[in-house]
C-alpha cells in the first residue's frame, strides 16, 4: 500500500509545481490573493456561512480554497501530504495577508498531526479517489469534528468514474468498487488543468468508492446525513467531449448525450 501512496505523492509534488504558476487560470490565484474566491457554484451555493467557524480543509493541495474560506472569515487550517503544494499554499496565504495554518501529513494521520477539532471539515473535488480505505477516512473526519460540527463533501460521482469515452461514446470501463490492494493504475503525461508542461512522475493509483460505501462509512463513524445532492456538472473535463457550462469553471456533457449525474455533494453532522 505504501508504494501506491508514495507514487501518488511524487505525482502531486510535480502537479503542485505546475499548478502554483497556473498557466491556464484554473485556480484563480490572483483573484484569491486579492480577497476573492476560487469556489465553484456548487460548493459556493451549498456550504453556507463560515465566518468565525473553525474549519479544516483536508487534502487542500495548493490552498486556494482554504484561503478563499479564510477570506470569508473562517478560522481555516489546510492539510495535505505534498510539501511542494504546501509551500505554494503558504506563499499564497502570505501574499493574501491571511493567517492560515497549513500542516503536512497523510490524511490518515490528520488527527495526530492537527491536534485539534473543528466545526467544519471541507473536502472537495478529487480527494477521496486517492484513498484506499474509505471507512478509515470517515473515522478520521469524525475524529476531527467537534459535536455539532459537520462535513461538507463535493466529489466526482463514483458511477461516472466507472465510465470512459471511446470514440465519442461514454461506455463502462472500470469496476464500480476498487479493492484496496488492487487500485486503478494511471499514467498521464500532463495534469488536468490543460497545462501543456509535462509531469515527471506520471504513474498514479486511484480507488473508486461506491456512493453507498461513502454514506455507510460516515454513518458507521457517527455522522448523520443531512442531505445528499447529485449534479450534472463537474469542475474538470472528465470526458474529452465535455463542454463549458453556464457557471464559471464547470463542465457538462454536450447534447445529444444523455444527462448523467457527474458529481455529488453531501453534508453530514456529528450529533
Amino acid at each position: 500500500m505504501d508504494e501506491f501512496l508514495a507514487a501518488n505523492r511524487r505525482n502531486w509534488d510535480d502537479r503542485a509545481r505546475l499548478h502554483a504558476s497556473d498557466t491556464t487560470g484554473t485556480y484563480s490565484i490572483a483573484q484569491v490573493i486579492a480577497g476573492g474566491s476560487s469556489l465553484h457554484a456548487i460548493e459556493d451555493n451549498e456550504l453556507g456561512d463560515v465566518a468565525g467557524r473553525r474549519l479544516v480543509h483536508l487534502q487542500c493541495h495548493i490552498g486556494l480554497d482554504t484561503i478563499t474560506l479564510a477570506n470569508r472569515g473562517a478560522l481555516a487550517t489546510g492539510l495535505d501530504f505534498s510539501a511542494e503544494a504546501l509551500a505554494a499554499a503558504r506563499s499564497f496565504a502570505a501574499q493574501a495577508g491571511r493567517d492560515v495554518r497549513f500542516v503536512e501529513a497523510d490524511i490518515y494521520d490528520a488527527p495526530r498531526a492537527l491536534g485539534a477539532t473543528y466545526e467544519i471539515a471541507y473536502v472537495t473535488w478529487g480527494a477521496i479517489n486517492w484513498l484506499p480505505d474509505i471507512g478509515r477516512w470517515a473515522e478520521v473526519v469524525a475524529g476531527l469534528l467537534s459535536p455539532g460540527g459537520y462535513l461538507y463533501l463535493a466529489e466526482s460521482h463514483p458511477n461516472t468514474l466507472c465510465l470512459e469515452e471511446v470514440e465519442g461514446r461514454i461506455v463502462p470501463h472500470y469496476d464500480w468498487r476498487t479493492p484496496a490492494a488492487r487500485p486503478i493504475a494511471m499514467d498521464a503525461a500532463t495534469t488536468y488543468t490543460g497545462d501543456a508542461r509535462a509531469v515527471a512522475n506520471t504513474r498514479t493509483y486511484e480507488w473508486i468508492h461506491p456512493l453507498s460505501d461513502i454514506v455507510s462509512a460516515l454513518a458507521a463513524a457517527g455522522l448523520t446525513l443531512d442531505w445528499l445532492h447529485e449534479h450534472e456538472l463537474l469542475p474538470y473535463r472528465l470526458f474529452p467531449t465535455m463542454v463549458p457550462a453556464e457557471s464559471r469553471g464547470l463542465f457538462r456533457l454536450p447534447e445529444p448525450l444523455p444527462r448523467l449525474a457527474l458529481s455529488f455533494s453531501l453534508k453530514a453532522t456529528k450529533r
